[in-house]
């Protein structure tokens, strides 16, 4: 799953930028309002963490532009300001929820793990599809209840898919959300993954729809 960080302190953004990473997110960044507005309009992201101190464009003000052109992608509010209006004003622009610095990197991954879940209509933690079990919280991933190690990019592949069951994922949409911007991107990369994760997980698990994408069915959940 990729992630939007916007945030215009270097060493915080790096910070994140680790956390992230070793939760097994793709990560891309901004340091300004423009910037970020730019990146999330044209990009598609499965959650925005958003500064609201930014330079050239405030975080509010990016964050009312994108609901105000029905950008629903989930945001996370990070601030240095602790006052309840100001956290008030920017769930009553559209932020899915609020973190106010300084905060545990631990509280940032299971405010970003409750919001791309309801984003995705999913209750638990726990993702399941037949045998294949995601504990989003560990990043444990087990098929017959046997762990089993991924690369980042073959969990984020498997998460996404975890997250959307029931419905055909292109090339495209998996080429979005799973990478990295400016990173190799292309459907040879991605046939050769889901062939990977297929292998890896040893269940007839993830369909293939010719021509449009893949599938793993509601009805194995």
């Amino acid at each position: 799953m990729r992630i939007l960080v916007v945030e215009d302190e270097p060493r915080i953004a790096a910070d994140i930028r680790t956390g992230l990473e070793r939760a097994h997110y793709a990560v891309d960044e901004a340091a300004d309002g423009e910037t970020a507005w730019f990146r999330a309009g044209t990009e598609d992201y499965d959650a925005i963490v958003l500064d609201l101190g930014l330079p050239k464009l405030d975080g509010l003000t990016v964050l009312k532009r994108l609901r105000a052109a029905d950008i629903a992608t989930p945001v996370l509010i990070l601030t240095a300001r602790d006052g309840w209006r100001d956290k008030v004003e920017g769930i009553d622009a559209g932020a899915d929820d609020y973190l106010a610095k300084p905060f545990q990197m631990e509280e940032m991954l299971a405010r970003l793990r409750a919001i791309t879940r309801r984003a995705a209509g999913q209750s638990s933690a726990i993702l399941r599809a037949g045998p294949v079990e995601i504990d989003t919280r560990t990043r444990l991933v087990t098929v017959h209840g046997s762990a089993m190690t991924l690369s980042s990019l073959e969990y984020r592949l498997l998460a996404y898919f975890l997250h959307h069951p029931g419905r055909v994922l292109s090339q495209s949409e998996l080429i979005e959300h799973i990478y990295e911007t400016g990173s190799d991107r292309d459907t040879n990369a991605i046939e050769a993954l889901v062939a990977r994760l297929r292998r890896k997980l040893g269940v007839d698990l993830i369909e293939t729809r010719r021509g449009h994408g893949y599938l793993i069915p509601d009805d194995a959940r």
